[in-house]
């Protein structure tokens, strides 16, 4: 940590970081937001973008993203049943995260 923070400014961005990984800190969660910024994506259409990521897996993240406000899930009513994914405010308020990330990544990575 910087040692010219103040102890209460170093808990703060301590207890800020927590809580953000707390959302975005399970493996393939960047990722599937990455697509979504894309836009609507169905289930299949994220599996087959995430190259190595189980069906559970994908599943499981997306409902732990939909649980805190992440994405929305709309389903409609057809057969064979059609769900599709999209972000919210509060996922497309990440995107300069996620560009943030890619310069990084493109630097350093």
């Amino acid at each position: 940590m910087c040692t010219h923070l103040e102890a209460k400014d170093t808990l703060e961005i301590e207890c800020s970081i927590e809580k953000a990984l707390s959302v975005l800190g399970g493996k393939w969660t960047f990722l599937i937001i990455r697509d979504l910024f894309c836009g609507k994506r169905r289930f299949g259409e994220l599996r087959r973008s995430l190259c190595g990521i189980s069906p559970k897996t994908l599943s499981l993240r997306l409902k732990e993203l939909e649980t805190k406000g992440i994405i929305e899930r709309t389903a409609y009513p057809t057969i064979p049943p059609t769900v599709e994914y999209a972000l919210t405010e509060k996922g497309k308020s990440l995107k300069k995260i996620i560009k943030e990330m890619k310069l990084w990544g493109a630097n350093w990575g």
